[in-house]
């Protein structure tokens, strides 16, 4: 059946001449739109187009053959598809590094809340325990150097530092996690 026959009678609702019609374009249509995305985009992109036209043939203005018609419509309807994906993929990519950001970069305000709940839990300790612990963790002194400055033993040092963490992972519990 020659094209213009098909045309007719699809615009007429003739199901014979669109099955003809689906035979003779479906496939070179797949090969066409497959150029340009995935075999599986193609194939449902043009189902889509078949479908599309049975379903408004009662308003088809086809100015050309029904080949170029097909052809142009499933080109049109390809590059739409890839400009969606594209954005999609652009949004999914802003939407990535606004959640990777969140996650990777530890929230502000709770390392600082923790700063100052260190500052503080350190302020707290008895002041001999203090003076060893800052000396050792803030002074970068060696066990035997802070020994010689305060004129005691590197046992005395030593308890005092392991009794100065105690107290600090006992009024830190909440934050241990972080």
């Amino acid at each position: 059946m020659d094209e213009q026959l098909l045309l007719n009678g699809i615009l007429e609702g003739d199901t014979r001449a669109y099955k003809e019609m689906f035979i003779k374009f479906y496939s070179p249509l797949c090969e066409y739109v497959s150029q340009f995305i995935s075999d599986v985009e193609a194939e449902e992109l043009v189902q889509d187009l078949m479908l599309h036209i049975w379903e408004k043939r009662k308003y088809l203005a086809v100015e050309t053959s029904l080949k170029s018609y097909l052809f142009v419509a499933a080109r049109n309807r390809t590059f739409n598809a890839i400009r969606s994906q594209q954005y999609r993929k652009k949004v999914h990519t802003i939407l990535y590094e606004k959640i990777k950001e969140q996650f990777e970069d530890p929230d502000y305000y709770m390392v600082e809340e923790l700063a100052i709940r260190i500052q503080s839990a350190i302020k707290e300790l008895p002041e001999k325990y203090k003076e060893v612990f800052e000396m050792s963790r803030f002074g970068e002194n060696t066990n035997a150097e802070i020994a010689t400055n305060l004129g005691i033993s590197i046992k005395t040092v030593e308890y005092r530092i392991t009794r100065s963490l105690k107290i600090l992972r006992i009024k830190l519990k909440d934050y241990m996690v972080l």
